[in-house]
């Protein structure tokens, strides 16, 4: 494969020769229960054992941990967070997808993996190994984010005796550091509502124990970061160039619109116009860099998707030396058995993930030419009969049942299929303009001041004009009259299935608990049934709250 990312591929190298055991220790069950510090780095007035750490924060996004060459992240005594399984509970993506999309009708898991089944049927727990596994995985990367910041003061650079020229390089890697913990926090955030608060002024390394922060405080300590880092980070950068796989000012202003376009969900506010304002500025910010729609839907999911203009900030993988269980791998061969393997060139078929026939509903139902939708073919149901597909889910844990999704492949843009045999290439848009233009739209019915009802009607209809191909055809437009909220949270479904966001779409619109909006298997029942509303985040681990005792439980567990 093309040597296409630059600085993320250098992690690997620079992780390689010096981390993990050198300079962070690995954390146990619970992620502040051990200690995360630099205390075996050689800071130095070079640039290298700076841009070794920073790669080490990103790279976290990535992998596990540097594992054994053969099963990626999951190399004994090698991952970040030991006591988990290295692919599927100790990374970042595959548990963040699976925490996102296994509540919801996107996707149902037949494997008997643990309590893998438990988030479909929406019957989770505080010792949950998934929840618990993601949540270290979240602190850890704030921990070493944390540690790099404190070790990279103006007051310890030039005691170093760090040249002006390094120490200005050394802010924006600052910026991208702050701006990499405020994700993390963000999930936090958006998953658990309330958790430990370690800052810069924090100390790492010790038995004191974090404080507690509720919804309040860690919305705006996300604010404050998102907000103040910008000022370093760099310009944004469109397309595949030397910087792809940083984080800049793009990424910080779509991050920010995230998070105002949710914040009702999070501090229980009720229509907050100034939240919706907040939205449009910072849409706006990242529509007005020169961002482009991808002119081929498909094309954001292939192995060569760095060269697209669309994606803000993703999650870098590489088939040979960014491996992993737990990235695009997952979502390639989790999605296929051997009969449907070769349309998407699944390295593996695991048989694993597919969508419930509710989510077939999205584009079927009031979608009159919905065959002509570009992301409709993604779904296999009616295309494959003869593998044995049926839409309906009779019982979970068999995988021909429900609809397939061959979304993420292991194909170029051209078909050309990756080599490695094991892994995928492919990165994860965890950002893209498709996005902003949905939280555009929506922060404009719901009253948001910046913008206007012809510019989101716009939006939407690009996203639409770009599902239905260059056929030149308009037959899926819509009209001022259909830009509606619950037609917002249709299209997202349909613009963003499987990109992690689902749940979070379902709180946002009081439906991931709902009794009145229902799929199969929801709440454990068939049919679907309501569940209580505390499903709506997940909980604190037991181990966590047994060692830290600032800490509080969410309602209900």
């Amino acid at each position: 494969m093309k040597q296409k990312k630059q600085f993320i591929l250098s992690i690997v190298a620079v992780l390689t020769i010096v981390f993990l055991g050198s300079c962070v220790d690995d954390l146990n069950k619970t992620p502040l229960d051990k200690t995360v510090t630099t205390d075996n780095v050689t800071f130095s007035n070079t640039s290298l054992p700076y841009i070794q750490y920073l790669a080490k924060v990103y790279g976290g996004f990535s992998m596990g941990g540097i594992g054994d060459a053969n099963y990626g992240d999951a190399g004994e005594g090698n991952l970040d967070i030991t006591g988990y399984d290295g692919g599927s509970q100790a990374g970042y993506l595959r548990p963040l997808w699976n925490l996102q999309e296994l509540p919801t009708d996107e996707a149902v898991c037949c494997w008997n993996d643990a309590t893998i089944q438990d988030f479909h049927n929406m019957v989770w727990t505080p010792t949950d190994v998934f929840i618990n596994g993601f949540y270290s995985r979240l602190y850890y990367q704030i921990t070493i984010a944390t540690s790099f910041l404190q070790e990279t003061t103006s007051d310890k650079l030039s005691a170093r005796g760090c040249s002006q020229s390094l120490q200005d390089s050394i802010k924006t890697f600052r910026a991208e550091a702050r701006f990499l913990r405020a994700l993390v926090y963000y999930n936090i955030l958006d998953m658990f509502r309330n958790g430990p608060y370690i800052d810069d002024n924090s100390s790492i390394g010790t038995s004191e124990l974090p404080p507690y922060a509720d919804s309040q405080k860690l919305f705006s300590f996300i604010e404050s970061e998102l907000t103040d880092c910008q000022t370093d980070m760099s310009d944004p950068a469109v397309g595949f160039t030397a910087s792809y796989g940083h984080a800049n000012k793009a990424a910080a202003w779509a991050l920010l619109a995230r998070l105002y376009l949710n914040a009702d969900t999070y501090l229980g506010t009720t229509n907050t116009t100034q939240y919706y304002t907040n939205c449009i500025d910072n849409c706006n910010k990242v529509i007005n860099a020169g961002y482009q729609l991808e002119p081929n839907y498909q094309n954001l999911y292939v192995t060569d998707n760095y060269n697209s203009k669309e994606i803000i900030f993703p999650i870098v993988f590489d088939e040979s030396n960014i491996t992993t269980w737990g990235g695009t791998t997952f979502l390639t061969c989790a999605a296929v058995n051997g009969d449907i393997q070769s349309y998407i060139g699944a390295p593996q078929a695991w048989g694993g993930n597919r969508a419930t026939q509710d989510f077939l509903a999205r584009f079927t139902n009031g979608e009159t030419n919905y065959t002509m939708d570009q992301r409709y073919k993604m779904l296999t149901y009616g295309q494959y009969f003869s593998t044995g597909f049926h839409p309906s889910i009779d019982d979970q844990s068999q995988f021909p049942q429900g609809v397939p999704i061959l979304k993420f492949s292991n194909l170029s843009s051209t078909g050309v299929a990756g080599t490695s045999g094991n892994y995928c290439g492919t990165d994860f848009p965890l950002f893209r303009l498709g996005d902003i233009y949905l939280m555009y739209a929506e922060a404009v019915l719901r009253g948001g001041a910046g913008g206007d009802a012809a510019t989101a009607l716009n939006y939407i209809n690009a996203l639409r004009d770009r599902a239905e191909g260059s056929g030149g055809f308009t037959d899926l437009r819509i009209t001022a009259s259909q830009l509606t909220l619950p037609f917002i949270l249709e299209e997202r479904a349909r613009e963003m299935f499987w990109e992690a966001t689902r749940r979070s779409d379902l709180v946002r619109f009081g439906k991931l608990t709902d009794s009145s909006y229902l799929w199969q298997w929801k709440g454990g029942l068939k049919a679907g049934k309501g569940v209580d509303d505390y499903r709506n985040y997940y909980p604190l681990p037991s181990s966590e709250l047994n060692v830290n005792t600032n800490l509080k439980q969410n309602e209900g567990y």
